[in-house]
């Protein structure tokens, strides 16, 4: 069975049990002189209860499944294998094993050897058999389990308290796995690090000058001498987002003042709107526009301009990925910013108008310092948005590890870098390969201080103003 008819019949026997055991709560009651007097719950917890009871043996049944079947295909299909293959090397079985299952998806030509034919088949055989038992297992437990918990249903059943019970703990399963996918991931990128870091000096990465990773395709290839210096990366990203920054903050912060403090309703409407169309734009339709207008527009204003003599103007330059990238995380500030500022109460405002203030002096001394907390939030979190940015600066900074300060060079950031180091297949025992784990932890520690500051800027003002 497939999957989408596997969940299908599964709501649908689901939405059984509800329909059910809310039937039976009610016809327990039936005797009362209320349809709900004499339940200790309202009948919708009963019917909630049952079909929670029929569902979680069914959800664990069908993870476990899903969790140890393709394992146990695998070991199947290996041991099918002729010797002749599995003699060669755990790498040619996996090979082989690849190349069957390719068949058998159909995405690859058919194998010549009869072993691969015969492996196809058989896989295909046992996806197939697999399906059809986890669906069937599904549903027999869902109506064994909804059965059982039909006749648990009593009057004296504490209902609701079983069913804020289980939610209480689904909300508590779902924070504990944000936080270890967040773990998970820190120590992903820290254990590779480490293994980088065993390869290369961390003071050379921290502070090298020159950052020229190299590898070899082949054994018999001789390559030039690899630097792994990562101060270019980082004055590149910073110098990028200190353009978009520019851009962006001063324009989305009044942006913001005007639609949150002047602006009539009917122009707040259209207007707020059309800002925030700008983060749903494509970050690709904002490389393209950067590239193919702002970069040949750049260059060919600093040239007529005699700019091209005093300073290096490339075709790929800092200032055209900046001045993009400050255009689209404009929403980021504008529309956080404009919702800070409306949450200030009006109290505060009022009153600074009740001792003569002007409308300016009251947004610069009491609504601006007010909403201070939330405004740096907005401006650290569109710091975060610039320096995570990749497709804009491919497409219009270049991909060239310059270490210059010079907004019409070409320059790359750590992003950038990332995504180069582990595009094609490339051996992760390689430092070149590596450097991308220390990049992104580097990338990692910067967004957690960013996140410890805004914390004491709110920390700070928020006892000032609460």
């Amino acid at each position: 069975m497939d999957l989408s008819l596997l969940l299908l019949a599964s709501i649908i026997c689901l939405a059984a049990w509800f329909v059910v055991g809310r039937s039976r709560s009610l016809a327990l009651s039936s005797g009362s002189s209320s349809k709900t007097r004499g339940l200790n719950s309202l009948p919708y917890y009963y019917g909630l209860l049952t079909l929670i009871w029929a569902a979680l043996p069914a959800l664990v049944l069908f993870v476990t499944w899903s969790l140890f079947d393709d394992q146990i295909i695998y070991q199947q299909l290996v041991e099918r294998l002729p010797a002749a293959v599995t003699e060669k090397g755990a790498e040619h079985v996996e090979l082989v094993v690849n190349q069957i299952y390719g068949t058998a998806l159909g995405s690859t030509e058919s194998g010549t050897a009869d072993y691969i034919q015969d492996g196809a088949r058989f896989v295909a055989a046992q996806q197939s058999k697999s399906r059809w038992m986890i669906s069937g297992l599904v549903i027999c437990v869902i109506l064994i389990a909804g059965a059982l918990a039909y006749f648990r249903i009593t009057p004296q059943l504490k209902a609701r308290s079983a069913v804020e019970r289980f939610f209480r703990m689904a909300l508590l399963a779902c924070a504990c796995i944000a936080i270890l996918t967040t773990l998970g991931i820190l120590l992903s990128v820290l254990f590779e690090s480490i293994r980088f870091f065993s390869a290369v000096s961390p003071l050379e990465f921290l502070f090298g000058l020159e950052w020229s990773p190299q590898s070899a395709i082949r054994a018999d290839q001789e390559v030039g001498k690899s630097t792994f210096g990562a101060v270019p990366l980082f004055v590149g990203t910073l110098l990028i987002a200190f353009i978009a920054m520019l851009v962006a903050v001063p324009t989305g912060l009044m942006s913001a003042i005007y639609l949150s403090e002047y602006a009539p309703r009917r122009t707040r409407t259209y207007i707020k709107p059309l800002l925030e169309i700008l983060a749903g734009i494509p970050t690709v339709v904002y490389g393209f526009f950067a590239a193919l207008v702002v970069a040949p527009l750049i260059r060919n204003t600093a040239t007529a301009l005699g700019l091209d003599e005093m300073l290096a103007v490339s075709s790929e330059s800092a200032l055209a990925a900046g001045l993009v990238m400050g255009v689209m995380i404009i929403p980021f500030v504008s529309s956080l910013s404009d919702d800070v500022i409306n949450a200030v109460p009006q109290s505060l405002r009022d009153g600074a108008l009740g001792l003569g203030a002007t409308k300016s002096e009251v947004i610069k001394q009491v609504v601006i310092p007010a909403a201070l907390p939330g405004i740096v939030g907005a401006i650290l979190l569109a710091v975060s948005r610039a320096i995570g940015e990749t497709m804009i600066v491919v497409m219009a900074a270049g991909l060239a590890a310059n270490l210059t300060l010079n907004p019409f060079d070409s320059v790359t950031t750590v992003t950038v870098q990332i995504v180069t180091l582990l595009v094609g297949d490339q051996e992760f025992d390689s430092a070149k390969t590596l450097a991308a784990f220390a990049l992104g932890l580097m990338l990692f520690v910067t967004t957690l201080c960013l996140n410890y500051i805004a914390l004491a800027v709110v920390k700070r003002y928020r006892e000032q103003y609460d």
